[in-house]
C-alpha cells in the first residue's frame, strides 16, 4: 500500500508540524533524562518520526527504544535528537550542534532523515548530498551509525522514487553504516497503526517499529543477540 495516500495534505501536515512542535523538541533535547555512568549512549538524530510527534514522551520512538533495549539486559540510554519537520538539510545544519550537546561520543547513532524531502518534493540529489555530510562526519568521529532508510511515496513517478529510494542503502553501504531499510516497516499503510493525520505512527505503531529494528540496534552495538 502507498506510504502516504495524498501527497499534497502529507505536505501541508509536515508544515503544521514543524510550526506545532518545533519549541517542543528542542526542549525534550534540553531536558533528556540523565545517562547513568555505565549506560551505552545511542543519538537518534531524525526529524518527527524520532521526535514522536503526536505522542506523550513515553510512548515517543526514543523512549520506547531504550525500554525495549533495557529489557533484553542493554543498558543503554536513547537521546532524543528528533525536530518535527526537519529535512536532511536541517538534520545536517545542527548536526555539531546536537552532537556537541550530548557531551559524551554516543556509542550508536541512529540517522533517521529524508521523509519531509520526500514530502516537499525536494530532489533526490539533494537529500543525498545532506545525508553524505552526516555520513560522512560520524565516520570521521569514528561513531557507529545506523541508517534508517525511508521510501518514497509512489505518486511522485517511478524515476522520483528509484532515485530517492536508493540514497539509503548506496550511503550506508559507503560509509560503512549499518543499514535498515524502512523505518516504517510493518506499519505504513496500516490505518490502526497510523495516527488521524495519516502520516505518523501511533504508540502501538511505534512500538511495531521498535520491535522490528531492535536487533539492528543490538548489533550495531555490538551487544549478542537476544535470548
Amino acid at each position: 500500500m502507498p506510504l502516504f495516500r495524498r501527497y499534497g495534505a502529507g505536505r501541508t501536515l509536515v508544515h503544521r508540524a514543524a510550526t506545532l512542535c518545533f519549541v517542543g523538541s528542542l526542549l525534550a533535547l534540553v531536558a533528556a533524562a540523565p545517562v547513568r555512568a555505565a549506560d551505552r549512549l545511542i543519538w537518534a538524530l531524525g526529524d518527527s518520526l524520532t521526535a514522536g510527534y503526536g505522542l506523550p514522551p513515553a510512548d515517543g520512538f526514543t523512549n520506547q527504544l531504550e525500554r525495549a533495549l533495557r529489557a533484553q539486559g542493554v543498558a543503554a540510554h536513547v537521546a532524543n535528537g528528533g525536530v518535527s519537520g526537519d529535512t536532511t538539510a536541517q538534520g545536517r545544519a545542527r548536526l555539531l550542534w546536537g552532537l556537541r550537546g550530548l557531551h559524551a561520543k554516543p556509542d550508536l547513532a541512529i540517522v533517521e532523515l529524508g521523509a519531509n524531502d520526500m514530502l516537499r518534493g525536494l530532489p533526490p540529489t539533494q537529500a543525498r548530498a545532506n545525508l553524505e555530510v552526516i555520513l560522512a562526519e560520524l565516520k570521521r568521529r569514528r561513531i557507529p551509525t545506523l541508517v534508517a532508510g525511508m521510501r518514497a511515496s509512489p505518486n511522485l513517478g517511478v524515476p522520483y522514487v528509484r532515485q530517492f529510494d536508493a540514497i539509503f542503502p548506496a550511503l550506508a553501504a559507503k560509509y560503512g553504516a549499518r543499514f535498515y531499510p524502512f523505518f516504517l516497516d510493518g506499519v505504513a499503510g496500516n490505518r490502526a497503526l497510523i495516527q488521524s493525520d495519516g502520516l505518523h505512527p501511533n504508540a502501538r505503531g511505534v512500538r511495531i517499529i521498535v520491535q522490528r529494528m531492535l536487533p539492528h540496534v543490538r548489533r550495531a552495538l555490538g551487544a549478542p543477540p537476544a535470548r
